[in-house]
């Protein structure tokens, strides 16, 4: 899915759980930002490999993704310590979906962000189909650690809105408009399935 540019700048704290979004500059160079102590990751920190995902809560493909792919991707490379997965946020429309929903994310408790994550790519559908975003919003509270007032205030900080735009500027730097996107240790990857990415890893492992 592709991101407009005028959803490249946000501003998460007029209100709980809601955005606002601006216009934002267009600057490509096509280098992923190193992952630092701010990103979201799951895994060895010295893994020999790292996967960086650019990713939507409002994109079905990446739901697509994430419900097909990732279990059997976070076994087989996660939980044997061959890779640190890095999850990105790049919201895409509709943004009354991506911009609260990567707030809540962000605000769960430490360890809780990949439960939270899985919550809202796995009820993202109803949301897409006309359900109610209060109900898809439950479950992953129910799993972040937090209550739904520590999510809120915690959305409405400058901290919260500036960690999403961290992640929006490094998409912005490597020329990134479509959701999801992939790197294996710094090199794009544009074959996501879970074939495509065994070969790079193995790649990346052997210095290729």
């Amino acid at each position: 899915m592709r991101p407009p540019r005028l959803l490249l700048i946000l501003a998460l704290a007029t209100a709980p759980l809601a955005s606002v979004s601006a216009s934002a500059p267009a600057v490509a160079t096509e280098q992923v930002a190193p992952v630092t102590a701010a990103d979201r990751s799951i895994g060895r920190a010295d893994a020999p490999v790292t996967v960086i995902e650019y990713a939507s809560f409002a994109c079905h493909l990446c739901a697509d993704w994430h419900q097909l792919v990732y279990p059997t991707f976070k076994t087989r490379f996660i939980d044997t310590g061959r890779v640190r997965y890095v999850f990105r946020n790049l919201p895409t429309p509709p943004e009354e979906m991506s911009l609260p929903a990567a707030a809540l994310a962000r605000c769960a408790a430490p360890g809780k962000f990949f439960d939270v994550a899985a919550s809202l790519m796995h009820g993202q559908a109803a949301v897409l189909r006309g359900g109610d975003r209060d109900d898809w919003y439950a479950p992953a509270i129910a799993v972040s650690g937090r209550t739904r007032a520590q999510i809120d205030a915690c959305a409405a900080t400058p901290a919260t809105r500036a960690a999403i735009n961290r992640d929006i500027d490094s998409a912005i730097a490597a020329d990134i408009d479509s959701t999801p996107s992939f790197f294996v240790n710094g090199r794009r990857v544009t074959d996501r399935s879970l074939g495509g990415l065994e070969v790079a890893i193995r790649a990346a492992a052997s210095g290729r």
